[in-house]
């Protein structure tokens, strides 16, 4: 096993070497995290409405796991499929508008899994160069064709879709929002390319569900697509701030994914407080409106500062802002200095992002104040000018 310790060398020389470092939330006090003794400012979570810490939510929780136990103990095709999951599905697909749904593990494992259902040998799924990590492992586990077009250009997907006009099965699939740029998909142009071609579109909605439509449903609610995506994909591990994802759509994918998604199958259900706290976290997520008034005033002011400071900061309207720094070493670097100074932003680097691009990604959350945003600004600025990403 000689070969591990050389890579992991290698990867150490390209400042690409990870490692897990602890942290932990801080009591009574949402939006900031604890590392090495140190209360930081956390810029990098993707909690993205505040939820994670919900007194509400936690007790809910509680009281469910008092009541039925630490874990489900089977799939939910054996013993694991207690009641709460068909209420909050029925749920799920009310506040979707669609026929039905289906609560996964996590959306990761939804993403592979039903990709793979939908598809397989001489099929092809066209997908985004910038989809996330779970949608591309997602096309390799179907074994269909992987046709990938560059990033938000509908005429090269027009391109590939013409190539495979005669495949069995075509699979559009993309992120609504991304989550290393924070853009939108353009999702009314992947409508349009879809039934033009006959295709199938599936959407993530991770980063964009809880933040967009007026009860938080995502950004094809926002846009009136809805009833045009065939397969809606969420999690409830960011705005919701729990655990989990979920798939909406007709009654027949549902019972198709009953049947075929092996994520589904062959995983223990969740266990029962986590449903609960799921449960509960849906209805604030479509009550609590001023949670994504605060998000999208916060993301405004974070950008626009940091635009004015004279950094290179793309438009969006999504609390994800990336500030790119290029070199991998000169990312990490900015990021330690972050957090000398009382902030947590991580570094992202290759793969997960494209070479060149390192950066650190900034993550807003709803529990964060508008002064806290303005002095965290301010030292990015100064560290700006430090590492010279800014020019006097």
């Amino acid at each position: 096993m000689k070969w591990i310790e050389e890579e992991l060398s290698s990867l150490a020389d390209l400042s690409l070497l990870r490692t897990l470092r602890e942290s932990a939330p801080v009591p009574n006090r949402p939006g900031y995290t604890m590392r090495n003794g140190q209360m930081l400012l956390n810029l990098a979570s993707n909690d993205y409405l505040g939820l994670a810490q919900h007194p509400v939510i936690i007790e809910s929780m509680r009281e469910k796991l008092l009541i039925d136990g630490a874990g489900s103990g089977a799939s939910r095709l054996v013993t694991g499929n207690g009641e709460q999951y068909a209420r909050l599905e029925e749920a799920l697909a009310a506040w979707q508008n669609s026929e039905a749904s289906l609560v996964f593990a996590n959306g990761y494992m939804a993403n592979s899994s039903v990709i793979s259902a939908l598809v397989g040998r001489g099929d092809v799924v066209f997908s985004d160069q910038l989809n996330h990590a779970s949608i591309v492992d997602g096309v390799v586990l179907s074994r269909a064709e992987h046709a990938r077009y560059r990033h938000n250009d509908t005429e090269h997907l027009k391109v590939l879709l013409r190539k495979h006009r005669n495949k069995r099965r075509k699979l559009i699939v993309t992120d609504a929002v991304f989550s290393m740029d924070g853009d939108h998909a353009h999702l009314r142009e992947l409508v349009s390319l879809k039934n033009e071609f006959g295709a199938m579109l599936m959407v993530d909605e991770a980063h964009s569900g809880g933040m967009f439509g007026s009860c938080g449903e995502g950004l094809c609610h926002e846009l009136g697509l809805q009833n045009e995506v065939d397969v809606h994909m969420g999690t409830f591990s960011k705005a919701f701030g729990v655990y989990g994802a979920y798939v909406c759509g007709s009654r027949n994918l549902i019972r198709w994914l009953i049947n075929k998604a092996r994520a589904l199958i062959y995983s223990t259900a969740l266990p029962p407080s986590l449903i609960a706290g799921i449960s509960t976290a849906l209805t604030f997520v479509q009550t609590e409106h001023w949670r994504r008034e605060r998000l999208r005033s916060s993301s405004w002011l974070f950008r626009s500062s940091l635009s004015e400071a004279g950094f290179h900061i793309a438009d969006g309207d999504t609390p994800i802002i990336p500030l790119i720094v290029g070199d991998n070493a000169a990312a990490l670097r900015f990021s330690a200095l972050l957090e000398q100074e009382g902030i947590a932003a991580v570094a992202i680097r290759p793969p997960s992002v494209p070479s060149g691009t390192a950066r650190i990604r900034f993550s807003l959350s709803a529990a964060h104040t508008e002064q806290e945003l303005v002095d965290a600004t301010r030292c990015i600025r100064r560290i700006g000018y430090q590492l010279g990403v800014l020019r006097a």
